[in-house]
């Protein structure tokens, strides 16, 4: 007999009075019609209660699985009802509900659940033990997860894969690490490639990367994940070199293993390697999923890949990929960076989801490019929609204040971000004040501030100021924070540069030599200065200056920045002598 009903349920619809639902009816209208729709769901719900077949176990399985996911108002309550209308619920049932806990954010209900299902004498299973272990582990119960592990043994389920990697997983997390070993080394049952995974992944998690890489040369049989996990955890201890030869030797590549060396390039600060990799991704017609591309786009705004940016935005368009708050974040962010200010803006408007990160990437796209107005316009916003502002979003307005010298209202929002919003103000937050009261010619104020500060003022801190003091001629305070930054931050060559041109500023040469003769003393070269620039949706790097080692292709790019500053020389009209930049190469 076919499963399939007459009756339809719908939004606007009303459950019939009488109708002949089986069990596998309720189940097929629950797999097909109730996954994306809490109102369809209640009424299947209800009709399952009006033929009593709410209490058949699967069908309530069903039925908690869909409650829990729903995510709702009161969707885990909903969930524990359905599974307490059942008299004596089967392993399946009492699976369903612990996993129901731990999906949403309720760990120790699911652990409370299965010792009811052990004092009930209900049979466990091998997917028992995995959700166990798990709710273990985020709620921090480390005897509660050695006991579990005793009726493992009692149960003789000791040799089951599942199991043994969820074993790993948790003693791991909880950093009993040769118990995670001895979970792997069991003979009953054989270990497969997911339990080397789950052991070497934990390993590398602790940060021992020797043995994880003794682990991973001796697995019997390595899958895609291996490779993917190891490429994963030597990026994430910042081992570049390592994990991009682990991923040129990685046999078969999926999207995991091209977006574990994106974000490892990524989260080390190599930007244009990570668009190089998404470049062969392509070639090998890898299409990127929208995980992906959020990083990718990360990758565009930090070294301004504009055309780039907008083919993955036209890609996102083209393919129909929601647009939700974390892809439509990377793109606002992506075009603000990269100084599409209105496409920023375009998006921002047309996005139905948003989150408040979103809000601080437009606030701050608006007060990297000085309009302070309008990103303190946009403050106010989020105030008057009853969004809760975080330390992000007050350092994006005070950003806005400190480029524009909105002085009061600068002090206005750190006071309101501390008194109302309860706020701990951060370094960065005291930085971005001590800028704004230094750029505004307010330098006694802007040293009180970082003297009184709760923490230990960085070297970033201090540079502000020291920039203030020269842009206001403030010699002898220039003087006193220079010294300081020498012995803060003695590697850093734009600090000697700096206090060079105060003291040249004040005609002070005896003092410049000084700085100079340090900078030769302790072995410091002046950085070369260097741009990003995109040349046919490839970035190039532009240094200070080109030689016969760099990329033949950019030698027409610096014959004509030669020919410019040669044009600059000729129509200036006077050398500017209260600049000195040192070089002592």
């Amino acid at each position: 007999m076919s499963t399939k009903p007459n009756f339809i349920p719908t939004e606007n619809s009303t459950i019939p009075t009488a109708y002949n639902f089986s069990d596998k009816t309720i189940l097929h209208l629950l797999n097909t019609k109730c996954t994306t729709s809490l109102q369809i769901l209640k009424q299947v719900h209800a009709i399952a209660i009006r033929i009593i077949l709410s209490r058949e176990n699967y069908v309530a399985g069903t039925l908690v699985k869909l409650y829990a996911a729903n995510k709702s108002c009161n969707s885990l309550e909903s969930a524990i009802t359905v599974f307490h209308q059942v008299p004596n619920p089967n392993t399946f049932l009492w699976n369903c509900i612990m996993k129901a806990c731990l999906e949403n954010d309720d760990p120790s209900k699911a652990i409370s659940f299965y010792y009811d299902m052990v004092v009930s004498n209900s049979r466990r299973n091998k997917y028992t033990y995995p959700i166990l272990f798990k709710a273990c582990v985020d709620a921090k119960e480390v005897e509660l997860g050695v006991q579990g592990h005793a009726h493992v043994e009692k149960n003789g389920l000791r040799g089951d894969k599942h199991i043994k990697s969820a074993g790993i997983k948790m003693y791991a997390s909880f950093g009993y690490m040769n118990e995670a070993r001895l979970m792997l080394d069991v003979n009953e049952g054989a270990s497969d490639s997911v339990c080397w995974n789950a052991l070497i992944d934990a390993y590398l998690k602790c940060g021992d990367l020797r043995t994880a890489k003794e682990l991973f040369d001796e697995m019997p049989e390595r899958n895609t994940g291996s490779w993917n996990v190891m490429i994963d955890g030597f990026a994430r201890h910042g081992m570049i070199e390592p994990a991009r030869d682990i991923f040129n030797c990685t046999p078969q590549k999926d999207e995991i293993t091209w977006s574990a060396m994106i974000d490892g390039y990524i989260k080390g600060g190599y930007h244009k390697e990570a668009l190089e990799i998404f470049h062969l991704m392509q070639k090998e017609d890898f299409k990127p999923k929208k995980f992906m591309l959020s990083s990718v786009l990360a990758a565009c705004a930090n070294v301004g890949a504009l055309d780039q940016g907008r083919w993955i935005h036209a890609y996102i368009a083209r393919h129909s990929i929601p647009l939700d708050a974390i892809l439509g974040t990377s793109l606002v962010d992506m075009y603000a960076k990269c100084g599409c200010l209105d496409m920023a803006w375009d998006v921002f408007q047309k996005m139905k989801e948003t989150k408040i990160f979103t809000w601080n990437a437009m606030i701050t796209g608006l007060a990297i490019h000085g309009r302070a107005n309008d990103a303190i316009d946009l403050f106010s916003k989020v105030l008057n929609i009853g969004m809760k502002p975080n330390e992000i979003t007050f350092l994006g307005v005070l950003n806005a204040c400190a480029h524009n010298g909105l002085v009061d209202k600068g002090l206005e929002f750190f006071n309101l971000m501390h008194e109302v919003y309860k706020i701990e103000p951060k370094a960065e937050h005291y930085g971005c004040l001590a800028d704004l009261l230094g750029r505004a010619g307010l330098l006694k104020e802007a040293e009180q501030l970082i003297n009184s500060m709760p923490m230990k003022p960085n070297a970033a801190i201090w540079g502000a100021l020291l920039g203030a003091c020269k842009i206001h001629g403030d010699i002898s305070l220039g003087e006193r924070v220079g010294e300081i930054l020498l012995e803060m931050d003695p590697q850093n060559s734009g600090r000697y540069v700096l206090l060079s041109n105060i003291y040249a500023k004040a005609e002070r040469w005896g003092d410049v030599e000084r700085v100079r003769k340090l900078m030769k003393k302790r072995g410091i070269k002046t950085d070369r200065g260097s741009s990003m620039i995109e040349l046919g949706g490839v970035v190039r790097e532009i240094i200070a200056w080109y030689d016969d080692r760099m990329d033949p292709s950019m030698k027409d790019v610096y014959l004509m920045m030669e020919r410019i500053t040669e044009r600059v020389h000729v129509e200036s009209n006077a050398q500017n002598t209260s600049q000195v930049l040192v070089n002592v190469e």
